[in-house]
């Protein structure tokens, strides 16, 4: 049996405190044949040092540490210029692999045709204690996913809405190579990636728990939506380039329920410039329906409804 490179690139920013679990969960692996990249982007804490040690006691490890913050997409695709795998994950250092990940996804991906491009699979959330929260897909008491998720052709779907779980991805390297990498003008690869890998390549949902994604203050997401974030203005630029990507009228009508939901969770965030772009891309493709142009007065004149949005907030999940 052949064990085709599979490239792990960890990617870390000020992850101190979780990179020994991280880490370690990654040199555990079952896979034999495992390429572990580490790219620091500019850790402003003990972060360095940690890394420096743990490639001593691992030195098949290979270190690139960046020495000005340049972002998520540019820190990967400098760390991806130095892979050699047939397969990429992008793992980000305060997250946990399951030791059988790397195997199960490369056994799943050599069972596929090479339509398919970029495989996914559930996760456990956890805290920043590793308590566990929930898992990333609702089960059911037997243990079976409640909602189908979708697989295949997944473009449409993933242009309307986050369902998929990102920290789970592997993904071809001739995927990411025929994308020309993440698009370095973006806060945040995800979305970007996902839709335009999905425009070329089909997606495979495997039905496992395989990673852990932490949730805690400091993580990207957790700047989601803040005033000022520069992430909604990435996802605005790939509404953008998804006008050119749609083909036809069910991915525009998807590309329509993403705009409306993001202009509305920008207008109760008080992100009112954000908010009229995403209108603008209403606008020009005709598709103003007149509850885009109720909400669109509302942000207009700058009305403040953000206290709805905390409330929800503390209802769903306990907290602002």
């Amino acid at each position: 049996m052949t064990y085709p490179v599979v490239s792990v690139i960890c990617l870390c920013y000020n992850h101190e405190q979780f990179l020994e679990e991280a880490l370690n969960s990654v040199v555990a692996q079952t896979y034999p044949n495992l390429e572990i990249i580490i790219a620091d982007d500019a850790s402003t804490d003990k972060s360095v040092s940690f890394i420096l040690e743990y490639c001593r006691r691992f030195p098949q490890i290979k270190f690139i540490q960046i020495s000005q913050n340049v972002g998520n997409c540019t820190a990967f695709n400098r760390a991806q210029a130095h892979a050699t795998g047939e397969y990429l994950i992008d793992f980000a250092t305060d997250d946990v692999m399951l030791a059988n990940r790397v195997a199960d996804q490369v056994k799943c991906f050599e069972s596929l045709g090479p339509d398919y491009g970029v495989i996914f699979s559930d996760a456990e959330l956890m805290d920043e204690d590793s308590r566990p929260i929930r898992n990333f897909y609702r089960r059911n008491a037997a243990g079976q996913v409640i909602s189908l998720v979708a697989s295949g052709d997944v473009y449409a779907a993933a242009l309307e809405r986050y369902f998929i779980c990102t920290p789970t991805l592997m993904f071809r390297k001739v995927v990411f190579d025929r994308l020309q990498g993440y698009d370095e003008t973006l806060a945040y690869e995800d979305f970007d990636f996902i839709v335009r890998a999905a425009r070329e390549y089909k997606f495979f949902f495997q039905d496992k728990i395989l990673t852990k994604r932490r949730l805690h203050p400091h993580s990207l997401s957790s700047g989601w939506y803040k005033i000022g974030d520069k992430q909604l203005l990435s996802t605005i630029k790939v509404c953008y380039k998804a006008l050119q990507l749609n083909r036809n009228e069910r991915e525009k009508m998807a590309l329509i329920r993403r705009v409306e939901w993001e202009m509305k969770q920008a207008f109760f965030t008080r992100n009112y410039t954000e908010a009229e772009a995403l209108f603008a891309i209403l606008d020009k493709i005709k598709a103003v329906s007149l509850k885009s142009r109720l909400l669109y007065l509302l942000v207009h004149y700058r009305v403040n409804l953000s206290f709805i949005h905390r409330l929800y907030y503390r209802l769903v999940h306990g907290k602002v």
